[in-house]
């Protein structure tokens, strides 16, 4: 007589490429959160039984995660970290150098800071008059030096004027509209997306043209309700993680 198997018992059969990118996401978030202390991966006969992958499937893993920038093979040594990634929480409404203190001095290359014609689409969100004027301050921001976003943010007239004779190039904005305004800020919503990278993106943030950004469009309001801040952040994918903590 001949039985029938179940679906529980039947072995489990998945591409080379599955089991590769099952793989890659795990190794990923340990290189994210420094699990490799030394920055050198484990030999890949260890990976490859830590995963229960082949050998072949485990090298697949790694050849994503070096496409992607985070690791690389050298000779002598073995498999290595050499991306600088860092997280980025989303759990409190902060600025860039508050949120990343512990990895390093986040300092602005300032692009733009004036007094211009809110688009329509800017004024509606900010609650404002069609024809009203608003702040734009366009800032390339890097950590340790290397680029990291490019933020364009645009700013209620009356909190955005008193910031333009402030240190936009080593302070956050955030810090600087409560110190001005005597105001504290509540509460923002945050809409994240992938794209490409347009050719006058990759030229700033020194990425090749197609590459992976995270773009934020992130509107900051005051305690009391009141939207002051609508930004719009071009994060590189390749530098940045983000991460919350979230309840059900």
């Amino acid at each position: 007589m001949l039985w029938a198997m179940s679906s529980s018992q039947r072995p489990e059969r998945r591409l080379r490429a599955d089991r590769a990118r099952q793989a890659a996401d795990v190794i990923r978030q340990q290189v994210v959160r420094r699990g490799f202390p030394d920055g050198v991966l484990p030999d890949e006969r260890f990976l490859a039984a830590e995963f229960s992958v082949s050998r072949n499937s485990l090298r697949e893993a790694l050849e994503l995660l070096r496409e992607e920038g985070l690791i690389d093979r050298v000779p002598g040594v073995g498999t290595v970290v050499v991306a600088d990634k860092v997280e980025h929480g989303l759990n409190q409404l902060m600025g860039l150098a508050e949120t990343l203190h512990e990895h390093g001095e986040v300092t602005n290359d300032v692009r733009a800071a004036t007094v211009i014609r809110a688009p329509s689409a800017v004024a509606q969100r900010l609650r404002l008059a069609p024809d009203a004027s608003v702040v734009y301050v366009e800032r390339l921001r890097r950590l340790g030096g290397l680029p990291l976003s490019l933020d364009l943010t645009y700013l209620a007239l009356d909190v955005g004027e008193r910031l333009l004779g402030e240190d936009l190039v080593n302070r956050d904005l955030f810090a600087l509209i409560e110190q001005t305004s005597g105001q504290r800020l509540g509460t923002a919503a945050v809409t994240l997306e992938a794209v490409n990278a347009d050719l006058h993106s990759a030229t700033v943030l020194e990425v090749p043209r197609g590459a992976a950004l995270m773009v934020v469009e992130r509107l900051s309001h005051f305690a009391d309700g009141r939207p002051v801040d609508l930004e719009f952040i071009r994060m590189r994918g390749d530098r940045l993680t983000m991460r919350a903590e979230i309840c059900r």
